[in-house]
């Protein structure tokens, strides 16, 4: 049995946990979690009380939500030199939470049709949508990957948000965006990644599971 195990949905930001696993080149168990009981059921409430995936576990260490896992696995399999030496961490922190928060908070509520009052803006963190797809430009142009000169797991979260937001919508074309997301992607892991998880979604389609 691996010492790895991924719960995941191929419908689901379980996606960017499958591509940093395959980015770490480690054997792995993935056990898909169809929505509705079986995620929200005890025996998965378990391993995540929030009865969503993905979730990883290590041994006997538990990890969700996207950015800790992609965080959680690069410093575990540092062989993958899927992130930077400690002392040159500062983008790297800095873009990969980010992401996990005012990038994905302004897209889901622009997503959902709620828009800042101008007047409000000193309230929510992420301020505008507008200043957050200006600072994501920012992130994605001034060097090849958002930490420098290297791809890091950081690329993994902030790449997955903009493929996503490109592929929906919910992130807006631009140029800088299409040209990281290029190569962020041309990856031998993501193409693993996308092989498996787009087979998997076959299979549940198949086997009638509901979407989310």
């Amino acid at each position: 049995m691996a010492d790895l195990t991924l719960y995941t949905n191929p419908m689901s930001r379980g996606r960017i946990a499958r591509w940093m696993v395959e980015e770490t080149g480690q054997p792995y168990e993935a056990v898909i979690v169809p929505f509705g009981p079986a995620m929200k059921s005890p025996d998965y409430r378990a391993v995540n009380p929030m009865g969503k995936v993905p979730a990883v576990r290590h041994r006997e260490i538990v990890v969700t939500e996207c950015a800790a896992i992609c965080a959680y696995l690069a410093d575990t399999f540092p062989e993958a030199k899927l992130a930077p030496p400690n002392t040159q961490r500062g983008n790297y922190y800095r873009w990969l939470f980010f992401a996990a928060g005012p990038l994905e908070a302004a897209v889901s509520n622009r997503s959902l049709g709620f828009e800042v009052p101008d007047e409000r803006r000193r309230m929510i963190g992420y301020g505008s949508f507008e200043d957050v797809m200006d600072t994501l430009e920012i992130a994605v142009s001034t060097n090849p990957f958002v930490a420098g000169h290297a791809f890091t797991a950081a690329d993994v979260y902030v790449g997955s948000h903009v493929g996503w937001g490109l592929q929906f919508g919910s992130i807006e074309k631009r140029p800088a965006f299409e040209a990281y997301l290029a190569r962020v992607t041309d990856r031998p892991a993501f193409r693993r990644a996308k092989e498996k998880d787009d087979a998997a979604m076959r299979e549940m389609e198949t086997a009638g599971q509901s979407l989310p």
